[in-house]
Parts: C-alpha cells; sequence; structure tokens
C-alpha cells in the first residue's frame, strides 16, 4: 500500500527522535563508560595500510543491568595518528551496521563510531576531549563526543592493557541530522563561500586553541553542513590533536606557516578589510568565558600544572580580543602581503 507524504513525514519524525534519544543517552553523559574490545587485536592494530579491513571484535561495557557484549566490526582509521612510527594504538572505527541486539543498550541506534585511542599519552586525549566540549559551548553545529575508558584485550595473545582513555565521536551524519541540515560533498568551497558567522566562529576558535591544522577548502579537519543541496554551507571542525592548547610532543605546525611552535597562534581566517565583522564572534567568546575557563579548572582528570598553563594560554587570547591594536595585528594578518596567513600548504589536498 502507498503510504502518503503525511504518513512518511510523521514516519520520519519518529525516527528522528528515536535517533536523538539514542544519541543523547550516549553522548549527553559526562561521566566515562568503560568498554572493552576483545578478539584478535593485534592482526586488527597491524593493519594499517591504505586500505584497512574490517575485522571482528567483541565490545563490553558495564551497564545498569550488567555486562553487555556487542559483536561488532572494527578497523583502523585516521591519517598521521595511523602511522606505527607516529602513535602505538591506531583511531579505530566501530562499525555497528548488521548488529542485531543494540536494542536497550547505549549504542542504540548507532551505525558507525570514531574511537579517538592515546597516541603517545592518555593524558592528551582528554585534552583533545575538552577542546570538543569547549566548541560545543560555541554552537551545536559541533561534534559530541563521549570520553570513555578502553581495555584492549588480544585473546589471541593474551595481553590485556590497563584502561586507558579514548574518545567517542559522533558521526557526521548525525551531527547534520541534529542540525536539520544535509552534509556537502567534496566540490570545492572556499571560506568566503561559507556562513559567514558560522565561518568566523569556527576561525576564531581555532585561533584560541592554537590549531592550524585546518582548511575549509581541502576539507582539511573540516566538514561542510547545508540545510539543503542550494543552501550556503557551514564549516564544522574537528581532530584537534594538533592545537597547541592540546600540547601533543608529536604536532607541530607546517613548515610554510614559519611558526615556532603550536602553542604560537596564527589566524588562518581570509582577509577583511572590515574587521568589525569578527565582533559578533569576539562578544560570544567573551560571554562564554566563565563557562570556557570552568571546562579546564573543574576538570578532575587533569593536573594542576597544566590547568595553570592553559589558563594563562586563555588570558592571553581574551586580552587579544579585547584590544583594537593587538585585534588589528592578529586578525588583519591574512592581509599582509609577505605573511603567511593565505597560505595553501603543500598536502592539504590530499585525504
Amino acid at each position: 500500500m502507498k503510504m502518503s507524504s503525511g504518513v512518511i513525514s510523521l514516519c520520519c519524525l519518529l525516527q528522528a527522535n528515536l535517533s536523538a534519544i539514542a544519541q543523547s543517552n550516549l553522548f549527553d553523559q559526562e561521566t566515562p563508560l568503560e568498554l572493552t574490545l576483545s578478539g584478535d587485536l593485534g592482526h586488527l592494530m597491524k593493519d594499517r595500510g591504505d586500505a584497512p579491513q574490517y575485522h571482528p571484535v567483541t565490545l563490553t561495557y558495564q551497564s545498569a543491568e550488567g555486562s553487555k557484549n556487542i559483536s561488532i566490526k572494527s578497523k583502523v582509521r585516521g591519517h598521521f595518528r595511523k602511522m606505527q612510527e607516529n602513535c602505538n594504538y591506531p583511531p579505530l572505527s566501530l562499525n555497528f551496521t548488521g548488529t542485531n541486539h543494540l536494542n536497550g543498550t547505549v549504542f542504540e541506534g548507532q551505525e558507525k563510531i570514531k574511537l579517538v585511542t592515546p597516541c603517545r599519552d592518555e593524558k592528551y586525549v582528554v585534552r583533545e576531549y575538552l577542546v570538543y566540549k569547549l566548541y560545543n559551548l560555541v554552537t551545536p553545529k559541533s561534534f559530541k563526543t563521549r570520553l570513555v575508558k578502553v581495555i584492549y584485550d588480544d585473546t589471541v595473545k593474551g595481553k590485556k592493557s590497563l584502561p586507558l582513555f579514548g574518545i567517542l565521536l559522533e558521526e557526521e551524519s548525525q551531527v547534520a541530522a541534529r542540525n536539520k541540515s544535509i552534509l556537502v560533498g567534496d566540490k570545492i568551497v572556499r571560506p568566503e563561500q561559507t556562513q559567514p558567522e558560522d565561518f568566523f566562529k569556527m576561525a576564531v576558535f581555532e585561533y584560541l586553541i592554537g590549531n592550524t591544522d585546518w582548511s575549509v577548502q581541502y576539507r582539511q579537519n573540516v566538514k561542510l553542513l547545508a540545510s539543503d543541496s542550494m543552501s550556503i554551507p557551514s564549516a564544522v571542525p574537528y581532530d584537534f590533536d594538533h592545537a597547541g592548547i592540546v600540547g601533543a610532543p608529536y604536532a607541530k605546525p607546517a613548515e610554510q606557516l614559519e611558526l615556532a611552535s603550536t602553542r604560537q597562534r596564527r589566524y588562518r581566517g581570509y582577509c577583511m578589510s572590515n574587521l568589525s565583522k569578527l565582533d559578533p564572534a569576539f562578544a560570544q567568546f567573551n560571554q562564554l568565558k566563565k563557562d570556557i575557563y570552568s571546562v579546564y579548572t573543574d576538570c578532575p582528570w587533569l593536573d594542576e600544572k597544566y590547568i595553570g598553563l592553559t589558563t594563562r594560554y586563555l588570558d592571553e587570547f581574551f586580552e587579544t580580543i579585547n584590544d583594537p591594536k593587538k585585534v588589528k595585528e592578529e586578525f588583519g594578518y591574512p592581509c599582509r602581503k609577505n605573511g603567511t596567513g593565505n597560505v595553501v600548504i603543500t598536502g592539504l589536498d590530499k585525504k
């Protein structure tokens, strides 16, 4: 029987609501979720080539009803962090597709989730997680995350790791659905062709955290969302491990940017003769100032030294955006003919 468009719309709405409920169960909790990944993990972790394959894995977590075991597939993902010489634990993709026993679990409604793993030290995972939490304060057009404690249980080698921090990262399709948007494909879009308000929020945020590892044109750590195929897209950032505020030991700015370290900020927005266009973004960050500091001062998983270092780093940002001379110096940088504000970094066009 053919359903009317009204019935179809209602079905879609109900499905969206159920999906939203499932997401809220997983991503709207602050307590780290304790997981165990078990199976032939050696085989999985070594599959780091250009076309890694899925491998069977059992995911176990503790619920109010007891231990839950879910049979899933997993494969290595990423670029820099998947290389053996860079990271001991490569980031993983967890695939729940085809699993018919997710009902009533915290993963109900999920299909694929990215797992950010500790590259060198799990403390940097926590720091990157907090950057996602910062951007959640700025806009709903951001990736939701859930901090997890993962035990890697290689049942073939009989080796089991200590619990290590990781991050479950919301899929981009879920970010789009939550914002009643669609994902924009691989067509080239220049920063000037995106929604200005959203771009300025993102570009100022990237400056705040000291991140230069992004590009709208080449989709370097940026996704684009739009309300429909004819609308102007909005830029949504992710993957912040190279940000200065994270301080990962392997993170280095691109040589072309001529920066001493990732702690040195560089505004990577586009040239504008009228910097007052940034005022709404500055005003929002000033309004969020207390909440931004609280993300770090209230976090139980950070040491006092890092909290103090980060507080001073944030102080520098707020001092800059509230000083007209410093705003002109820092945010007018992309207009300098001899600067590196508009450098196209070799390799950003390669996914």
